[in-house]
């Protein structure tokens, strides 16, 4: 009987078809050439192509959290492969899940000058590069070997807690051919056991959790992005609803529910809103479930976070629950999802009544509403970025997708903008890199079906990956692009005028940096451009930036030392030592008086002896 001779390019082609695949993103090189062809040639997956490699790998990530669907990054050998690293890494930090391909020399270097510095012309070691920061790497250096290890790499991209997997395939590999009988296949039974290691089981958990909360007089639950990686968000409303207990959300997992449910109460952390923070230091018992309690969100201090609370915390991965440990009364290691699950399966066998506490949670929000025009002022004829946002907010779209950039963008739109059901808000907030806006703007709108995205960017962020405007013109993505243009980069200004008494040294016009005129650009790229200085500008424009079916560029035009605030910042004191304040405490700092009436077990020491 003849046994079909395939080509290993077109299995790989065939690789992305048997996983419904529709799309990926990359840029063609000498490393790569033959997967190209065969995808092309295929006609079922769609290359997105970009313009900078670390582009792909964020629009990759975008593309997962839109739609659910593990898609691929194709990079080819060299340089080609080292520009997505950063892509990579930020996938890792938020675990989002993913396929690198990337191609090599041929292999024969690789056993040839695996000593040396560089294999063949442009080959080196990528995997090794990156096995610290995906869940599984490695070089394929046998032609029967390809399906399988793509096959792998997928199936433990979503295994346990998600990430990003890397399989470096050498050149020669891809293009050789192979009898269809010698194909080797992965079988998800290899796949290891979730290790989950709790002291106790999962049911023992949720059995003493559930005895907590109903000894506990201000419980709050926590929902971290976790929850969206399990596929449980919309497990939430009836968790609230069964529970009846007030609810914080991460940034990360700011969309995981309806911004305007009436018992979730916002966003705490280092930039978190006031009130926000006031419900979290002053609860008695904090479930959090699915997020990895990073320093942005609980402070610098494990200690002070919700000092007279009962900490329980709900992670798929041991590793975070450890490292505070000591501080958590329940560390469960279990998928966010089983565990929701588990909880509403529980029959409570008496009602719950936290009102009181709930009555509370609405006076704070009462009080200190999530956008306080005091606390931001227009300054010398500029518009303040949180009162943009605030308005902003009555402009979304019932279903409006947004993608943030750092700075300005990641922080007025995480402290302001309400995200309901059928929204979503997206960003990098693991490595916070700048430049993430754009690129993950192009793979939330292709996982759209090349649906419109909201992407609010900065002048600084914009540089880091411009090229990628001609991405969005060529495939006509509906991408609306605000530009928040503060001359150069704010927070590091901020920093310096913290560390340095204001001196300034690369962040602005002044000191070394310069961003190019926005408005002239989007005409280079034949795209329509509009700016916004004052209010009516913007009653006028963004109207319609919002009708425009196309891409399209807005300015905004916003003072150059604007600050960002309510923050955890350090208090100066008139002898010049430094009290690093906890989480409740924010700048601007209320009087002693008004933070002792919103603490209901009194001031810290150090909120104390801060001098207002």
């Amino acid at each position: 009987m003849m046994n079909d001779i395939i080509k290993v390019s077109d299995l790989i082609a065939d690789f992305l078809i048997n996983n419904e695949i529709k799309h990926v993103f990359g840029i063609i090189g000498a490393g790569n050439a033959h997967v190209f062809d065969s995808i092309q040639q295929k006609g079922y997956t769609e290359i997105i192509c970009v313009h900078h490699e670390q582009a792909a790998c964020m629009a990759m990530q975008t593309y997962y959290r839109t739609n659910g669907k593990v898609t691929a990054a194709i990079l080819t050998t060299g340089a080609g492969s080292t520009n997505g690293i950063t892509g990579v890494v930020s996938a890792w930090a938020d675990s989002i899940p993913g396929i690198i391909i990337s191609g090599n020399e041929h292999s024969k270097f690789v056993e040839l000058h695996k000593d040396l510095r560089m294999w063949g012309v442009q080959g080196y070691d990528s995997p090794s590069m990156v096995e610290k920061v995906t869940k599984y790497a490695t070089n394929v250096l046998e032609t029967n070997k390809v399906v399988y290890e793509l096959e792998k790499a997928y199936a433990i991209a979503t295994h346990g807690r998600p990430g990003p997997c890397w399989i470096d395939i050498p050149m020669n590999l891809q293009s050789s051919n192979i009898e269809e009988r010698d194909v080797i296949h992965f079988e998800t039974s290899e796949l290891p056991e979730l290790n989950l290691d709790s002291d106790l089981s999962l049911s023992e958990n949720v059995e003493l959790l559930v005895e907590s909360i109903k000894k506990a007089e201000r419980p709050l639950f926590w929902f971290g992005n976790g929850i969206r990686l399990a596929n449980a968000e919309s497990l939430l409303k009836p968790l609230l609803e069964k529970y009846g207990i007030p609810a914080l959300v991460t940034w990360a997992g700011i969309d995981s529910i309806d911004s305007n449910h009436p018992l979730v109460y916002g966003r705490a952390g280092t930039y978190g809103q006031r009130s926000a923070n006031f419900i979290l230091q002053n609860c008695d018992l904090l479930i959090c479930i699915g997020t990895r309690m990073a320093i942005s969100q609980i402070g610098y201090d494990i200690n002070e976070l919700a000092r007279d609370a009962d900490i329980a915390v709900v992670d798929i991965d041991k590793f975070e629950l450890n490292k505070y440990k000591e501080r958590y009364k329940y560390s469960i290691n279990a998928d966010a999802g089983i565990f929701i699950k588990k909880m509403l399966d529980k029959e409570l066998g008496q009602s719950l009544n936290f009102l009181n506490w709930i009555e509370i949670c609405n006076n704070y929000r009462s009080k200190y509403p999530w956008f306080n025009s005091d606390d931001h002022p227009d300054k010398d004829g500029f518009i303040n970025s949180y009162q943009f946002m605030e308005k902003l907010n009555l402009h979304l779209k019932p279903d409006q997708h947004i993608t943030t950039d750092m700075g300005t963008a990641l922080l007025s739109g995480h402290q302001v903008l309400r995200i309901g059901k059928d929204q979503r808000l997206m960003t990098s907030t693991g490595l916070g890199e700048m430049g993430y806006g754009l690129p993950a703007a192009i793979g939330a709108s292709v996982a759209r079906g090349k649906g419109e995205v909201l992407c609010l960017n900065c002048d600084g962020g914009m540089m880091m990956n411009l090229q990628e405007l001609q991405t969005i013109v060529h495939y006509k993505l509906p991408i609306k692009l605000f530009v928040f243009n503060n001359d150069g980069y704010l927070m590091i200004k901020h920093t310096q005028n913290a560390l340095f008494n204001g001196r300034r040294a690369g962040v602005d016009s002044n000191s070394g940096v310069t961003c190019p005129n926005f408005s002239a650009l989007a005409k280079a790229f034949e795209m329509p451009s509009f700016q916004i200085r004052s209010w009516e500008d913007f009653d006028i424009v963004v109207p319609q930036v919002q009708e425009i079916s196309g891409p399209v560029i807005c300015e905004v035009f916003m003072h150059p030392y604007q600050l960002f605030v309510p923050k955890l910042g350090l208090a100066i004191q008139s002898d010049g030592s430094l009290i690093s304040p906890p989480l409740e405490d924010l700048s601007p700092f209320i009087s002693r008086d008004e933070l002792e009436k919103n603490m209901l077990n009194g001031l810290h020491p150090k909120s104390s002896n801060i001098e207002v």
